[in-house]
């Protein structure tokens, strides 16, 4: 009998954690206390957060974000909260921004701890690997830093919150299940989407292949920083521990509009697998 997508993803996030935590040579770091479900939800990141194309031509969805959406199709992290704790109704706060890098990730937790949210979702770095091209990545200190920064806003204004960091899904993937489909490689040379990993999508040469490799790296020392991070937080920050990084999602669950962003099927199984690997509430 094949998986559900819940089960799916559950089973995902649990092997994900493990070989990620592997990968480090070090054991996953023991879980935070979930505490009572929070009275309130904000989401910072970029366009996945903002749900963008899950609903439209080139819009922002964030009735559809896994995070903070109102779509019961979703069932986004808020809508879970909210049927164990009505009180958190009304109060779900997405403050992703659409293009959004690292960079952005201080201003934004400056938005947030105005807010007062008891529980925060991060996603950041695919605008940081998907660039013009692979010069113009964001750099791993820089990532670090920013990150770092971002973090210090949240617990120095929002000690109390539970803060989920949500690794950065495998680019290569994207290229591995859409390069063979030529709307996709259409769609991709003709707006120019991730052209460091998505450029010359058809090639097999090893300069090509290299690329993607050193693409796919930087994606995977990201994730690295946000589980550091996360650890060096505290008790009161948990990481996904590569769940979304390890998902194998299909190319049905991103949008046909840009090959890119999850479309609503790829945000839905996107708030399975990361409400299964986070507080448990």
């Amino acid at each position: 009998m094949a998986l559900s997508w819940r089960g799916a993803a559950n089973l995902a996030a649990l092997t994900a954690a493990v070989l990620f935590a592997a990968q480090l040579g070090t054991a996953a770091p023991a879980a935070a206390a979930p505490g009572p479900p929070p009275g309130s939800i904000a989401s910072m990141g970029d366009s996945i957060s903002r749900g963008f194309n899950a609903c439209g031509w080139y819009v922002d969805c964030p009735s559809r974000s896994f995070s903070t959406g109102s779509d019961p199709a979703v069932n986004s992290h808020y809508l879970r909260i909210r049927a164990v704790n009505p009180a958190i109704n009304g109060k779900n706060y997405n403050d992703a921004r659409s293009g959004a890098k690292v960079a952005d990730m201080p201003g934004q937790a400056g938005t947030v701890v105005s807010q007062g949210a008891a529980y925060v979702t991060i996603l950041i770095g695919a605008n940081d690997a998907c660039t013009s091209s692979e010069a113009s990545m964001t750099s791993v200190a820089a990532f670090r830093a920013s990150l770092d920064s971002a973090l210090g806003t949240l617990k120095a204004g929002l000690p109390n919150a539970k803060i989920l960091l949500v690794s950065i899904p495998d680019l290569k993937r994207l290229w591995q299940v859409g390069s063979a489909n030529g709307s996709a490689r259409t769609v991709w040379s003709l707006f120019g989407v991730c052209q460091s990993m998505l450029a010359n999508p058809s090639s097999t040469s090893s300069a090509d292949t290299a690329r993607r490799d050193r693409v796919r790296q930087r994606v995977v020392d990201f994730n690295a920083q946000l589980a550091s991070a996360c650890t060096a937080y505290g008790a009161n920050c948990k990481y996904d521990g590569g769940a979304v990084f390890g998902y194998q999602f299909a190319l049905s669950q991103v949008s046909t509009w840009d090959y890119f962003h999850p479309n609503a099927a790829g945000q839905t199984v996107l708030a399975s697998l990361t409400y299964a690997a986070g507080f448990g509430w």
